[in-house]
C-alpha cells in the first residue's frame, strides 16, 4: 500500500492552477491556498495587495501509484508561462510568481533537473524563471476560493480565463484525464 504524496505549486492564479489539477488521474484533492510569505493566516486582500510575500498556490494531494512528481511538473510546466517573473497574463505581482513548493529535498531535485532539461532544450524560448522553496507552511484560502472554477465556471473570470486554459489542457493531457464522471462537475462547462 503506498501513501499519498503532496506538491504545491504556484503558477498564477489559484483558481487556474486548481481547475487544471482536479481533473488529473491520481489526484486526491486540490486546496487554493498561499506560502511563502512573511504574515501569520493571510487574508485574500492582504495576498492581493503584494506585500505579504506569499504566493498563490495549490496544495495537491496525489497516489504517485497513479500519477508521479515528475508528471505533475510536466502538467505544472505546460499550463502557465513559466519564463514571465511575477505575472501570468494581466494578473501582475509577487502572489502570481511561478514557484515550487518541495516537501522534501527529492522533489526540489527531480524539478531542478527537469528545469534543466526544459531550459537547455529551448522550448520556451526564454529561460525558466521558477524558483524552488520549501515549504514551511501553508495557509489555506478563504472557502469560497475552493473548487471555484466548478462552482463559478459562468464568472467573467472564468469564461475568458480559466476556460480556455482548462480546454488547452484537456486536449493536451487527455490520456490523464480522470474518467469522465469523476470530473468534479465540470462536464456541464467543458464537454469531453
Amino acid at each position: 500500500m503506498t501513501h499519498s504524496q503532496t506538491a504545491t505549486f504556484g503558477a498564477g492564479c489559484f483558481w487556474c492552477v486548481e481547475a487544471v489539477f482536479q481533473q488529473l488521474q491520481g489526484i486526491e484533492s486540490v486546496v487554493s491556498g498561499y506560502a511563502g510569505g512573511h504574515v501569520t493566516n493571510p487574508s485574500y486582500k492582504e495576498i492581493c495587495s503584494g506585500t505579504t510575500g506569499h504566493a498563490e498556490v495549490c496544495q495537491i494531494t496525489f497516489d504517485p501509484e497513479h500519477i508521479s512528481f515528475q508528471e505533475l511538473l510536466e502538467v505544472f510546466w505546460q499550463t502557465h508561462d513559466p519564463t514571465t517573473l511575477n505575472r501570468q497574463g494581466n494578473d501582475v505581482g509577487t502572489q502570481y510568481r511561478s514557484v515550487i513548493f518541495y516537501h522534501t529535498e527529492e522533489q526540489k531535485y527531480i524539478a531542478e533537473e527537469y528545469k534543466k532539461q526544459l531550459d537547455a532544450s529551448g522550448v520556451f524560448g526564454k529561460p525558466i524563471v521558477t524558483t524552488f522553496e520549501p515549504l514551511t507552511i501553508f495557509y489555506k484560502a478563504e472557502e469560497y476560493h475552493q473548487n471555484y472554477f466548478n462552482e463559478n465556471g459562468m464568472a467573467p473570470y472564468c469564461l475568458f480565463v480559466v476556460r480556455p486554459k482548462v480546454e488547452k489542457f484537456r486536449k493536451t493531457f487527455a490520456e490523464k484525464l480522470q474518467h469522465r464522471e469523476e470530473v468534479h462537475s465540470t462536464n456541464t462547462i467543458l464537454p469531453p
